[in-house]
């Protein structure tokens, strides 16, 4: 555990001293990759397997086209139009939330960078410091993470839990709600803007903002219609309908407002879109030396439990730590339910009841999550940072406080559940 810190730490560290993401994590992942026993040639092994994987290219792929989705809105005006839209209809703390929030309803990794655009078009007059946006555009973007039955952490907890998917759903919905709760409290409560609402006639005028958001649906929908109808494409790679999705929206927004040849050059030539599946990447190998075997064949996640279960960790706290620290290490909802789950599960026996499990997922799931938001190797806290041009270390620290309150709640939810179930 002590291993799995310093390695995260080293990484804000570093971060805050050479303002270079990208060494910053690989450095992180050097250190735990020899510092957990890996040889030179395993860890290039393990590096290099997971760089040449297609999961991983597909990955890469996924983000470059996220850039590029959110450039073509850009360049055709349609962001704009969608801030203005939405802006003329509620107030500008509502449309600061809903912004990442409906970009939420999109389960793919780096998706803050994404909405961070629109946040800056939200604040024309730069009433907001970079920090102030890098707050609400994380929080606010992961509001759903808890419920969402699209997202492939959500899903994967069902099947390791052997729950349906419409359990975890009404389970996670009140932490949803909880989420938006502190984060307004926390993040927009305390701004102060000179116009909290706009004056506004456009309402009737220009496009609707069903056409603006038509981009995001189709994404979404396409989705949700190859995981109902076509399972078989996300074997291939998790990520590759939501590929699907975005290739057919940016193709739908090229047909209605279509771009010109140098557009797209410029477009495709974008310095930041290198330098975030550069980045991606790092964090990618990272990943990969969490979730390798030790030199003694035992997991990462194995080997901690094993620590805390000798140092006299009670049941309970375990179900809380090893997610925790699996968010924390991993910094995606999917690795750390890979990771942990099975570990977390086996802890209640050959044949748990209904209650007990759903009672140990409203623990574990939202203690893992949290983890993930407060890890500096979350792609979206990543881009969003790049994007804002903001540190780590105080952007992880913004996160705590609402952070505690979210895991207070599923404490809370975690006792009641046996009195339902």
């Amino acid at each position: 555990m002590l291993k799995i810190i310093l390695s995260l730490a080293l990484i804000l560290v570093l971060n805050k001293i050479v303002r270079n993401l990208a060494i910053s994590v690989a450095a992180g992942a050097l250190l735990i990759a020899f510092w957990s026993g890996q040889t030179i040639v395993t860890a290039g092994v393990i590096a290099s397997k997971r760089m040449l994987s297609f999961d991983n290219f597909a990955l890469l792929l996924l983000i470059a086209l996220v850039i590029t989705l959110s450039n073509q809105m850009n360049q055709t005006g349609m962001m704009k139009q969608l801030v203005g839209g939405l802006k003329a209809r509620v107030s500008q703390k509502e449309a600061l939330a809903a912004l990442p929030a409906v970009i939420g309803l999109l389960p793919m990794p780096g998706g803050a960078l994404f909405s961070a655009p629109l946040l800056d078009d939200c604040d024309d007059r730069g009433e907001l410091s970079p920090m102030q946006k890098t707050k609400i555009n994380y929080w606010f973007r992961h509001v759903w993470e808890f419920t969402w039955p699209l997202y492939p952490g959500v899903i994967l907890a069902s099947d390791i839990a052997h729950v349906e998917v419409w359990q975890i759903f009404f389970l996670g919905l009140p932490l949803s709600l909880v989420s938006i709760t502190v984060g307004y409290l926390f993040y927009l409560r305390p701004l102060k803007l000179t116009a909290e609402r706009r004056e506004s006639n456009s309402k009737s005028n220009g496009p609707s903002l069903v056409s603006l958001l038509a981009p995001i649906m189709i994404v979404v929908v396409i989705y949700f219609l190859i995981m109902v109808f076509l399972p078989a494409v996300g074997t291939l790679s998790k990520y590759l309908p939501m590929i699907i999705g975005l290739l057919s929206s940016i193709l739908y927004l090229q047909i209605i407002s279509p771009l010109t040849r140098k557009e797209w050059k410029k477009i495709a030539l974008s310095h930041r879109t290198l330098q975030m599946v550069l980045i991606v990447l790092v964090v990618r190998v990272y990943g990969a030396f969490i979730e390798a075997p030790l030199p003694n064949g035992i997991l990462l996640m194995e080997q901690l439990r094993l620590e805390l279960t000798a140092a006299g960790v009670p049941l309970r706290l375990l179900v809380l730590l090893i997610p925790f620290i699996s968010g924390m290490t991993t910094g995606v909802s999917v690795g750390f339910v890979g990771a942990c789950f099975p570990i977390v599960f086996s802890l209640l026996g050959p044949s748990p009841t209904l209650a007990s499990t759903l009672s140990t997922l409203a623990l574990a799931y939202p203690f893992g999550f949290m983890g993930t938001m407060m890890s500096p190797v979350h792609v979206c806290l990543i881009v969003t940072n790049e994007h804002y041009g903001t540190n780590l270390g105080p952007s992880i620290g913004a996160v705590i406080p609402p952070a505690i309150f979210v895991m207070a709640g599923s404490l809370l939810i975690s006792y009641i559940v046996p009195f339902i179930v």
